[in-house]
């Protein structure tokens, strides 16, 4: 696949050279601070200190003290909490954190996680008699609810007060409850718009502990499932979500709960674990259990305190994860054939009866990596057709969805990914629909990926201490990326294939000034003899290489081509 290459613009020369003298650093790290909006002392050394960052008091957010107010009341009077969540990691995160957090205030609670298949996203109608059955009188949503409108006042009307915790956009109107959480209300004025479903809890876990006069410094224990919940939801690493995300991080590593001690030893992974490492090794393994099974087997591997237990349920989700692939392959393999000859069309829209609902969704981020277009794959799913999107960047694929909407029976989701469920009989129309919204609205340049690159780097500036330096930008995800580097006209010195079927490069390259680096290339195997034949230039992160206890520096390459440069 080919990318276009986007170089950041360039902050003015006086502010770089301001920042340098300011903070004692080269005119590299002052520019890459600037483009992430550190412009003085004081906020270069917040950003490059986000485990010393501070909260947000937890009662800016609306309609918290309402919330509050009730489970404290609850908790007076014995009644019996019911934590309902989603089935994805963000929501079986937020259902553990609740749970965990309510049960050590000595109350009655009561978990659930919808089914994936026979009830589908969100606040379930099941769910809610459940609540009832339970002798429950108050039940809290957690990453879901802020358009379950309906649900709500069936619920109200069994007697049932709610507490909605979500991080969705909302609708025009709002459920009914008594305490409807979200940064992303309109008259909500917490000054931290991007927080998880997770997070969204955690706030009101906060404002509960502030409330009883308890230790705050206490829920520090809870961050590491706010920094899985932030690494698997793909939510912005910026602000308070990059705080949370440090702190989780770091318990992460010293004194992680049971259950994520489990997963970290079955992903066979050594070392440090950082938010990367959340996205590939902890986040799949737990979504497996809501894709393949069902997601309250999560919820008891992140809350067990019986080691033995936490190791057997991680082997469970692990060997669901093996599935899982499997089962992504096999979609992706079939799709694959059957959009053959289909390269002209603005979109991807896939159907088989038989694939597995719970993975469609990792399909259409698969099939965007062949054709990159906003891509829906589409299953049954009982009686209707259930698919899951995947969109490219700068396309909101919501906005799409919601101009199909007479086709469907209903959608939800944001820019980048969405849900939805239509009748069989309506398939036809709704591709047709689908194509044409996708073709008048989708930009050329939308029609090929691209990467930003920070700046341009000789193998000169390159070195541990600035590696080190780099680090402490992190930890690194959507709006705060690891640096991408540019650097031009650099001949090889020795490269090759490596990796089964030749895939990958192994590169050995030398700068103008004489200095070699290695760098490895995955999936650009077939560009050997172009290295070989031509001086090039790459993009590239910067990557500490242990290898027998020795550790260099290496360039994880993200995309090469042959110079332009004289």
């Amino acid at each position: 696949m080919n990318y276009r290459w986007i170089l950041l613009p360039t902050p003015d020369k006086e502010s770089i050279e301001r920042l340098s003298a300011s903070i004692g650093c080269s005119p590299i790290i002052s520019q890459l601070l600037l483009q992430r909006g550190s412009t003085s002392y004081e906020e270069a050394s917040l950003f490059t200190n986000p485990l010393k960052g501070q909260w947000h008091d937890p009662f800016l957010m609306k309609d918290l003290d309402k919330a509050v107010e009730r489970i404290l009341s609850a908790k007076k009077a014995g009644e019996s909490i019911f934590v309902f969540g989603d089935y994805d990691v963000d929501g079986t995160t937020s259902v553990a954190l609740m749970s965990e957090y309510l049960k050590g205030l000595g109350m009655n609670i009561h978990t659930y996680i919808p089914d994936r298949y026979k009830e589908g996203y969100g606040l379930s109608i099941a769910g809610i008699e459940e609540a009832v059955n339970k002798g429950c009188s108050v039940l809290i949503a957690l990453d879901c609810g802020i358009k379950s409108v309906d649900k709500v006042e069936y619920g109200n009307a069994l007697g049932l007060d709610f507490i909605i915790c979500d991080h969705h956009n909302p609708g025009e109107i709002l459920p009914a409850a008594i305490a409807v959480l979200d940064p992303k209300r309109t008259d909500c004025h917490y000054p931290y718009k991007e927080l998880s479903g997770c997070g969204v809890g955690f706030k009101l876990i906060q404002g509960l502990q502030q409330r009883l006069g308890l230790r705050i410094s206490e829920l520090m224990a809870y961050t590491d499932l706010l920094a899985v919940s932030i690494g698997a939801d793909i939510v912005p690493l910026t602000g308070e979500n990059r705080i949370f995300a440090a702190q989780g991080i770091e318990v992460l590593n010293t004194k992680p709960r049971h259950g994520l001690a489990a997963l970290m030893e079955v992903s066979k992974k050594q070392g440090y674990f950082d938010i990367e490492s959340v996205v590939f090794q902890i986040a799949p393994r737990i979504n497996a259990a809501g894709r393949i099974d069902h997601g309250h087997i999560a919820v008891e591997l992140l809350t067990t305190r019986n080691v033995l237990l936490a190791k057997e349920l991680a082997e469970k989700v692990n060997k669901l994860n093996a599935d899982r692939r499997t089962y992504d392959e096999n979609i992706t393999s079939q799709a694959l054939k059957e959009l053959e000859g289909s390269e002209t069309k603005a979109s991807t829209v896939v159907y088989n009866a038989d694939w597995h609902k719970g993975v469609i969704g990792i399909a259409a981020s698969r099939l965007i990596e062949h054709y990159y277009k906003p891509t829906i794959v589409l299953t049954k799913s009982g009686e209707v057709l259930a698919g899951s999107a995947r969109s490219v960047h700068g396309f909101n694929l919501y906005d799409a969805l919601e101009k199909c909407s007479d086709e469907l029976i209903q959608f939800g989701g944001h820019a980048f990914a969405a849900g939805m469920t239509l009748k069989p009989e309506k398939l036809n129309d709704f591709k047709e629909k689908f194509e044409a919204v996708v073709k008048s609205s989708l930009r050329e340049e939308q029609k090929t990926p691209k990467i930003e690159v920070d700046i341009p780097l000789k193998f000169s500036d390159i070195n541990l201490s600035f590696y080190n330096t780099i680090q402490r930008f992190g930890p690194f995800g959507p709006l705060n990326m690891n640096p991408i580097f540019i650097s031009f006209n650099l001949k090889d010195c020795g490269s090759k294939h490596v990796g089964a079927d030749n895939k990958h490069l192994k590169l050995e390259l030398v700068c103008n000034d004489g200095i070699i680096y290695s760098g490895i290339a995955f999936g650009k195997g077939h560009l050997l003899e172009m290295v070989q034949n031509n001086p090039i230039d790459i993009l590239y992160n910067l990557n500490l290489n242990t290898y027998r206890e020795k550790s260099s520096l290496q360039l994880m390459i993200k995309d090469l081509r042959e110079s332009d440069v004289n």
